[in-house]
């Protein structure tokens, strides 16, 4: 790693942050990100995504002294203390409660064959650093899982997804969970007037948009769980093996 962009390449990686995600969080383009790859973090911006992924501003410009704040370097010095950070707790992984749709025969949801609820003994571990950059409160994430393929080629069916509860509140055009009569899905949504919702697919040649009035949205149950703010996702179109 000889420049902050390749830094900066495998802090996203370890962050599991897709280059597209962190300059929607920065307020750059995709295209801004990947020049900061080749040419290194202008100088202007340098301290800002230090303190964002939590790391030394010297360490990301030159890639000397510690990486982490507190940490010793080579030279038995500390690196500068960043406010409201303990030491080690940069690279620490939380664990986040795991939702599912699960069975409602033992449940109070009449009338329902399914409801989303916490899956017991089941966690997903993800870096303290990923929330922080997401300004996601740890007692406010969820974990749930993406099934089907109405969010494809954005979330494959399979995928984690982290959930903000703290954000309910519908900003048009962003990804949220939400419980629908009982099943989970992952959605884009939209207001409409008089408290109504469009939800859009990202996969929108096969499941065109579907449009609710205030009442059915009451009448379907519909519950916004929260903002997605992290999702896994591997490329399940693997071709096949070839030989050389």
């Amino acid at each position: 790693m000889n420049t902050s962009g390749d830094r900066l390449r495998v802090l996203l990686r370890e962050c599991r942050l897709s280059a597209t995600d962190f300059a929607a969080n920065r307020k750059v383009t995709p295209q801004h990100v990947n020049n900061w790859f080749k040419r290194g973090i202008p100088l202007a911006r340098m301290e800002e995504v230090a303190e964002l992924l939590s790391v030394n501003v010297r360490w990301l410009r030159t890639g000397e002294g510690a990486k982490h704040p507190g940490e010793l370097d080579r030279s038995g010095l500390t690196g500068i203390a960043k406010p409201r950070m303990e030491r080690g707790s940069a690279r620490e992984e939380l664990e986040m409660p795991f939702y599912t749709e699960v069975q409602t025969q033992n449940l109070p949801h009449a009338g329902r064959r399914t409801a989303v609820s916490e899956l017991p003994n089941h966690k997903v571990r993800l870096a303290r650093r990923v929330l922080e950059a997401m300004d996601v409160e740890l007692h406010n994430a969820i974990c749930v899982a993406m099934v089907g393929n109405s969010m494809a080629d954005k979330i494959q069916d399979g995928s984690l997804v982290g959930v903000d509860r703290g954000r309910i509140s519908v900003i048009d055009g962003e990804m949220y969970a939400l419980e629908h009569d009982g099943m989970l899905r992952v959605k884009y949504l939209y207001r409409l007037p008089g408290g109504g919702l469009r939800l859009r697919s990202h996969n929108a040649g096969e499941y065109p948009d579907e449009i609710f009035s205030a009442e059915q949205v009451q009448e379907q149950h519909i519950h916004i769980l929260g903002w997605i703010f992290w999702w896994s996702t591997l490329n399940n179109r693997r071709h096949p093996a070839t030989s050389p």
